[in-house]
């Protein structure tokens, strides 16, 4: 099959990637819980991972990288730990359930109040329109590094330089990370949330939240931590705080492989995709039925559709009838097919992976292009 549904979940994976799940589930002991020699040699696999992905994303220290399972568990620990009774959020009307789903029930629970952010005429976020809606109140503004729809990228430097100091910036870096070069203290984000099976070629069950020390997220979860297990209290230190349960060994040693391969080619990665992306919508306007939602961007995405087939359908054709596989339908972003005006029929999605070929996004547009044909 050809892949291209890789903002969901990245189909191919490199070969150190591949080796370093192999490794791990043929030897793997408890790192951090035990103190013989296969055990910390497990552990020190775990601390280089904080350590590369702290290096790769310019956070604030690796006791400040908290493995989760995925960016979703990620984004509710960072909401749902951070968050307090007469809190108010920013939101923009790019996120994705994940950060719309804690918000909505914190409201209806009474605790914080939020407000959406719509798109501006170029179909991004617009700093201004944020700082719009501060109120005394706000203590954070969450944004994603690139929408999973389209793949636009809102200007998060500049809206971070719109609102106060005191406010959070929380980035949903689902679909940025290892695509863009999101550096946190460069660029003032609080909190980042990652996931590690998308652009940082990691196995699923990977993801992780680095967060500034003006952040003290609290538990969602509670249990052993392989410190102070003397004591029935959580320890109040991190990461330990924050990673109750035994860790998914295997995901973070392939977290660790991932996050090497970007930092060595994370221009080139971006060059590609992009280039891909390019390429693709370049052929699309050859198709009349077919219409655009995205540009080029670095993060392998684009949003398209037709003109009377609804994008499940279309999908559901390049799967059987050709084996390629988009994905079709609301991508789990309800307020941004709303601001697109696409929230009937949804939108088909191809998003292209580094190793993606030109010669498999020609095979695609000659599909859609048959598929044209026998709808006329």
């Amino acid at each position: 099959m050809i892949y291209f549904d890789n903002a969901a979940t990245g189909g191919r994976k490199p070969d150190c990637v591949l080796t370093a799940v192999t490794a791990a589930t043929r030897v793997c002991a408890n790192p951090g819980r035990s103190g013989h020699k296969l055990s910390l040699a497990c552990a020190r696999i775990v601390q280089d991972c904080r350590n590369a992905l702290d290096e790769l994303f310019d956070g604030y220290g690796f006791d400040r990288v908290v493995f989760t399972k995925n960016c979703t568990e990620a984004l509710n620990l960072a909401l749902l730990g951070v968050l307090k009774k007469g809190d108010h959020v920013i939101v923009s009307c790019m996120e994705h359930n994940s950060v719309l789903r804690p918000l909505h029930e914190l409201q209806k629970a009474g605790v914080i109040e939020y407000d959406v952010c719509p798109l501006n005429s170029e179909g991004n976020i617009s700093p201004s329109d944020i700082s719009a809606l501060l109120k005394p109140n706000t203590k954070l503004v969450a944004v994603t590094a690139a929408s999973n729809v389209t793949g636009a990228t809102p200007p998060l430097l500049a809206i971070r330089k719109a609102i106060p100091q005191k406010v959070l910036l929380l980035c949903d870096g689902a679909q940025g990370g290892g695509h863009l070069p999101l550096r946190m203290k460069e660029t003032g984000i609080d909190l980042l949330a990652l996931a590690g099976h998308k652009g940082l070629f990691a196995i699923q069950g990977s993801g992780a939240l680095l967060f500034s020390e003006r952040v003290d997220p609290q538990p969602l979860l509670y249990g052993g931590t392989g410190s102070m297990s003397v004591s029935l209290d959580t320890p109040d230190f991190y990461p330990d705080r924050l990673e109750a349960g035994t860790l998914s060994f295997p995901a973070i040693s392939s977290l660790l492989e991932g996050a090497h391969f970007v930092f060595l080619r994370l221009n080139e990665i971006a060059k590609r995709t992009t280039e891909l992306t390019e390429y693709f919508l370049r052929g699309l306007k050859e198709l009349p039925a077919f219409s655009s939602y995205s540009v080029p961007n670095p993060c392998g995405i684009v949003a398209f559709a037709h003109a009377k087939l609804q994008s499940e359908t279309v999908s559901s054709v390049l799967s059987a009838r050709y084996s390629i596989a988009v994905r079709g339908g609301l991508h789990c972003a309800p307020l941004m097919h709303e601001a697109l005006g696409t929230l009937d029929n949804g939108l088909i999605r191809a998003s292209f992976s580094h190793f993606n070929s030109v010669r498999e996004v020609i095979l695609l547009l000659k599909a859609l292009g048959e598929l044209d044909k026998r709808e006329k």
